[in-house]
């Protein structure tokens, strides 16, 4: 053989070697950046012991919390309420392929490294409930994939980024109970699917932009106790309750009922020109706050002020031209925001079977996606040759042929709705029952088979008159998708039986009576999760909404969802709390403490028996002083035309302020509800 061929074979040979080699650095390397990551959250080694050094893979669920993608990669971090007291380190941002990071509700202190931002992927970032200080990173620009930003209840400080104006699939951005200063950035009117932006409890000044209001999707403003000044534009009525804005005394404006209209301030040398910002302006606007110009003082001679004024009326002229250019170019570009918009939670009536094209929409959440365990397997013989499978085998488990027949292969005529980690759909057994069977992907249900099976068992023994009754479940691992069966309910939630327009419609109006007794009745079934009753351990619901009600032919109330959290990964019970918490069921001590209790469930049966006596979906303000004052114009559906009973109208809104005490310890059992509910101040 040639040299030069020997030469070649050796060179071909430390080639492969090379590949070899590098083919195997990226799981190695991320069990190396991952134990980093643990010296930094954990220093002292308390919580993450299970994170080992010398562990083959971290994929298996042998590393708590950590979930990873089909290929092997580290696709989510869940460590909330671990109790962890270090830092969040730079090397956070080497695992290029996590798309959810979930560290609140810890003590973790520091500064938010810059590197995070090198998460591309992230979807959702949840640092709150921390002891976090030093600034926001304008880096976070880069993190184009970022919807949910929740940074609030630490100590952060210095100004708002106007680079989180880049975020362009940013929903949620809370950041309230900080220590931030500056204006509010004008860029964040560029968000085109922002629904909530929390800024309240900090110490920012200047006026609120005009362009926030450009936010096309925007619900939700709260600005409330910050130094905030200025004309308060008045398009933010559009919000309406959503829009808070208390203890900012320098606020001022027409249409909001506690602001003091703008009075123009005189100019002592010049009394014909009103300050444009009032009298307490600060003299140096921000130029984040979106200030358009600013007026000084002139002592020039009248020439030059003319000169000036002619100046200034072609710049004027050049900047509404321009002005109107880019107007017509962002509503434009609004539209199509508008249009490509992927909502995660499609609401589609349960007894009607036109499919909006909402059914088709690809799911929004990346937890969907997330492979725990190639193994995963819970109908194995191996789970179910003992215990509680076995006795319940015959009377719940269906088989995947049952399921696929009842939906007509999950045909989308039979989609009832679809959410970022289910979808719903109504099915006909082969008895002929009518049946709605929920679909879930095995990804986001928990990946230890045994707390899976447990979860399972106490859906079983949930058996009340006004709890949505299971018919049974199947668990194929071929699929890898997991089907809970109900019983089918034909007249929708109560979600669509508020903030009815008129009275006629799909949905009529429902009478006080009804009222009355879909209210005795959601509180007859949370009573009966709360107590132990034979088996049935006592239950938190943990996500009681209006949604969750169901109404069936005699509006009698089912409520849905119970011991749903027993099956579902954590990371896809956080993402579920989104709506409630923009709907506000979420209680106060929640975002404190992160645990659910049977006080927080009360607090969301207290909005719920808001919502039901006012038809109301949204609860603010002038709804409680109106209970608290017995207002009936107030609190009560317009829509009932004054029949109803008025002592018990005082006695539903005394009893609705007194479970959404903002203080735990001041709401009332539910126990104690249901008796009230049962007294003789009402007559049903």
């Amino acid at each position: 053989m040639k040299p030069l061929s020997l030469l070649f074979l050796v060179l071909l040979y430390n080639t492969q070697l090379q590949t070899l080699a590098l083919n195997q650095e990226t799981p190695n390397s991320e069990l190396q950046i991952l134990i980093k990551i643990k010296s930094f959250l954990d220093p002292e080694d308390k919580t993450l012991s299970s994170w080992s050094a010398n562990a083959t893979t971290y994929c298996d669920g042998s590393f708590e919390g950590v979930g990873c993608n089909e290929l092997g990669q580290v696709m989510n971090i869940s460590l909330q309420g671990k109790g962890l007291l270090g830092q969040i380190p730079p090397e956070i941002g080497q695992l290029k392929s996590l798309s959810g990071l979930y560290l609140h509700f810890n003590e973790l202190h520091g500064e938010i490294p810059k590197e995070i931002a090198e998460l591309t992927q992230l979807t959702e970032l949840y640092l709150n409930v921390n002891h976090l200080s030093g600034l926001i990173p304008h880096e976070l620009e880069k993190m184009a994939n970022l919807q949910v930003l929740q940074l609030c209840y630490n100590q952060l400080s210095g100004s708002l980024p106007t680079q989180l104006g880049s975020l362009n699939k940013l929903t949620v951005l809370a950041l309230q109970y900080n220590q931030l200063t500056g204006a509010i950035p004008a860029t964040l009117g560029n968000l085109g699917t922002l629904q909530r932006l929390d800024l309240s409890f900090n110490r920012l000044f200047g006026s609120i932009p005009l362009k926030i209001a450009d936010a096309p999707l925007l619900q939700v403003l709260d600005v409330r106790n910050n130094t905030l000044s200025g004309n308060v534009p008045l398009v933010l009525k559009k919000l309406d309750e959503g829009f808070q804005y208390a203890n900012n005394t320098e606020l001022c404006g027409s249409g909001f009922a506690d602001l003091n209209l703008c009075n123009a301030a005189v100019d002592p040398e010049n009394p014909n020109k009103p300050e444009p910002f009032g009298p307490h302006t600060p003299k140096a606007i921000p130029q984040s706050a979106y200030v358009t110009g600013n007026q000084s003082k002139s002592n020039s001679k009248s020439t030059s002020a003319g000169l000036a004024a002619i100046l200034g009326a072609v710049l004027t002229t050049m900047l509404l031209v321009a002005g109107m250019f880019t107007f017509i170019w962002y509503r434009r570009r609004k539209q199509r925001i508008g249009t490509v918009f992927e909502s995660s939670d499609s609401r589609i009536s349960t007894d009607q079977f036109q499919v909006k094209d909402t059914a088709n929409r690809r799911s929004a959440s990346p937890l969907i996606s997330l492979e725990y365990s190639n193994g995963w397997d819970p109908m194995s013989k191996g789970q179910t040759g003992s215990g509680f499978l076995q006795e319940v085998l015959e009377r719940y488990v269906f088989n995947v042929d049952d399921v696929e027949s009842a939906t007509r292969f999950f045909s989308d005529s039979n989609l009832l709705a679809k959410g970022s980690f289910s979808a719903t759909y109504r099915g006909i057994l082969r008895d002929g029952s009518i049946v709605a069977i929920k679909r879930i992907a095995k990804t986001s249900c928990k990946t230890d088979e045994t707390e899976f099976l447990k979860g399972l068992k106490t859906l079983t023994l949930l058996k009340h008159e006004n709890i949505l009754k299971l018919r049974g479940f199947c668990c194929s691992k071929d699929r890898g998708e997991c089907f809970l069966i109900y019983d089918y309910v034909a007249k929708g939630n109560l979600l669509q039986y508020l903030d009815l327009k008129s009275k006629t419609g799909p949905r009529s109006v429902l009478d006080w009576s009804t009222r009355f007794l879909i209210i005795k009745g959601i509180a007859k079934g949370i009573e009966y999760l709360h107590e132990i009753k034979g088996k049935k351990p006592a239950l938190v619901h943990q996500n009681i909404s209006a949604e969750k009600v169901l109404i069936d032919h005699h509006y009698t109330p089912l409520l849905s969802g119970s011991g749903l959290h027993k099956l579902l990964a954590d990371d896809i019970i956080f993402s579920t709390l989104k709506a409630s918490a923009a709907m506000g069921y979420l209680a106060p001590e929640y975002t404190t403490t992160g645990r659910f209790t049977d006080k927080s469930d009360i607090y969301a049966f207290g909005m719920l028996v808001f919502q039901i006596i006012s038809g109301k979906t949204r609860i603010g303000s002038s709804i409680r002083r109106g209970a608290e004052l017995g207002k009936f114009e107030d609190f009560v559906d317009a829509n009932l035309d004054g029949k109803f009973s008025e002592p018990e109208a005082v006695l539903l809104g005394k009893l609705a302020l007194l479970c959404t005490h903002e203080c735990a310890n001041s709401r009332p059992t539910i126990m104690t509800m249901v008796q009230e509910l049962s007294g003789a101040g009402f007559t049903y």
